[in-house]
């Protein structure tokens, strides 16, 4: 009896400890052109990243996902989240570079990821 509830606990902790496959997809429904079309939702986004206001649940997991998805290419990013990213980027890049400048300096101070994504961030501008 005490082999079998061993062999449970080991199971359940290597299920437990393997790293996902994608982030969580429990805000992929969220509507992103609502948010980009939204001064105060978009503010709230931002303020949230850039550490000068208060995070929503949904803020907050941006927030922490934020460097991982940079540092890995969004290599475990949902569909729907590279599809909402490519988004945000387009609208940043050529609505709001203000916004994208300073993001830019809080997440890629040395310029690594601009660098990276250079190809990418020039083919959306005026698109």
């Amino acid at each position: 009896m005490k082999l079998i509830i061993l062999v449970t606990l080991c199971v359940a902790a290597v299920a437990w400890a393997r790293p996902s496959s994608t982030y969580t997809d429990k805000w992929d429904h969220i509507n992103v052109d609502e948010i980009l079309e939204s001064q105060r939702l978009l503010k709230g986004y931002v303020d949230c990243l850039l550490d000068k206001g208060r995070c929503t649940p949904d803020a907050k997991t941006l927030k922490e996902t934020l460097p991982d998805a940079l540092e890995h290419e969004c290599s475990k990013c949902t569909k729907k989240q590279k599809e909402g990213s490519d988004k945000v980027i387009k609208f940043l890049v050529n609505k709001r570079p203000d916004l994208w400048k300073d993001l830019a300096s809080k997440y890629d101070p040395e310029d690594i990821y601009q660098a990276r994504y250079k190809d990418k961030i020039e083919a959306v501008k005026h698109t």
